[in-house]
């Protein structure tokens, strides 16, 4: 590592990778969470050698207590409508599949960008999210959202990534419809997620014609 890239390497979306490969965010991410825990993190380089990373963590003076297991306080929410899976890591995305598809959600899987155009475009009915990672091959997750949202325009979008959600914001997506789950996650916890951001759109829906179907006074006339 020359002494020029160590200058930047905590540098949110600073990479030496080419453009797609890389975002740049995780050693930003590493960085952050060990501040923010009151760590830090040395770097030991040597050009052609490699590069040494040391984590420092501050030491609890608390004695570790056990911990109750959790306690499920809800079911795990259920869903009829059709969701649009884009995954590249195939035991993620068969893994998701089936249990999206045991909740009740009608599934298309897609491996890449490409296949999910491909398959929306074959799709004659209502695709009701667009479950994606944001880094995928041949096209971001982001621009895959917006070329579909023409044709799709009331399909909610919902975001995975084991970066930050300020990536989704840096490769452009933002706005009404833009939803972010972080990874890792539990498949309750995806499920949990999805219904509420179906909700929501359904609740935002029912309010817009709420609003729209105002009464008409009646005329009082006096004979």
């Amino acid at each position: 590592m020359a002494p020029e890239v160590q200058a930047r390497l905590f540098e949110p979306f600073f990479t030496t990778k080419e453009a797609g490969k890389g975002t740049g965010l995780g050693l930003a991410t590493v960085y952050g969470i060990l501040k923010q825990s009151g760590g830090h993190i040395t770097v030991y380089r040597e050009v052609g050698e490699g590069t040494t990373f040391k984590v420092h963590l501050p030491l609890s003076s608390e004695a570790a207590s056990p911990h109750d297991a959790p306690v499920l306080n809800s079911a795990v929410p259920t869903g009829s409508e059709t969701i649009l899976l884009v995954e590249d890591e195939e035991s993620m995305r068969q893994l998701a599949s089936e249990y999206l598809s045991g909740k009740g959600y009608r599934v298309l899987i897609a491996a890449d960008p490409a296949s999910a155009v491909t398959l929306a475009a074959a799709h004659l009915g209502l695709i009701g999210m667009l479950l994606t990672d944001v880094i995928l091959p041949g096209m971001s997750g982001v621009r895959l959202a917006e070329s579909l949202a023409p044709t799709h325009p009331d399909m909610r979008v919902l975001y995975v990534s084991g970066y930050t959600a300020d990536a989704i914001v840096h490769h452009g997506g933002q706005g009404p419809n833009f939803a972010f789950l972080s990874k890792p996650f539990s498949l309750s916890a995806l499920a949990r997620k999805i219904r509420s951001v179906l909700d929501e759109r359904a609740a935002a829906k029912n309010g817009d014609a709420v609003s729209m179907a105002t009464p008409m006074k009646a005329k009082s006339s006096s004979n």
